[in-house]
């Protein structure tokens, strides 16, 4: 995968994590809605930044689409906690695959945003996982 493939596809994760986190928003308990509008204002600027980023690696930034499917329905504040963490680890995949494709700055960025996406995982989940960002791609076999 290359840096701009790879920019594109996590380009693209957070603008579903955006619109994830609409719906967490609008789900959330009151105890939980500081941290849930945090974590949307930063996706919003790590997706402005992927902009200038897919632009700068000579690519057209995707847009995003009007609407997402939701990997299940979220009635409730505990289903928006469990959508949040799930969210932070698709941004970990994707994060980790950007690591790998690119170098220097690029590279020291994807670095922060999967450390940044694990830590938020771990604090909606409340446990984290050995190998963030690999975790879903990894499957053990008894």
């Amino acid at each position: 995968m290359s840096a701009l493939e790879a920019a594109q596809a996590a380009l693209a994760a957070e603008h579903a994590a955006v619109y994830g986190y609409g719906v967490v928003g609008g789900r959330i308990g009151e105890e939980r809605r500081a941290e849930a509008t945090a974590a949307y204002e930063g996706h919003r600027a790590r997706r402005d930044a992927l902009r200038r980023t897919v632009r700068d690696l000579g690519g057209e930034p995707a847009a995003s689409a009007a609407g997402y499917e939701l990997p299940f329905a979220v009635p409730d504040t505990a289903a928006a906690v469990r959508l949040a963490a799930v969210l932070e680890d698709r941004l970990a995949g994707v994060y980790s695959d950007l690591v790998r494709a690119a170098e220097g700055p690029l590279r020291r960025e994807a670095a922060a945003a999967l450390r940044e996406a694990a830590v938020r995982a771990v604090r909606w989940r409340g446990t984290g996982v050995t190998f963030p960002g690999l975790a879903e791609r990894v499957r053990v076999r008894p």
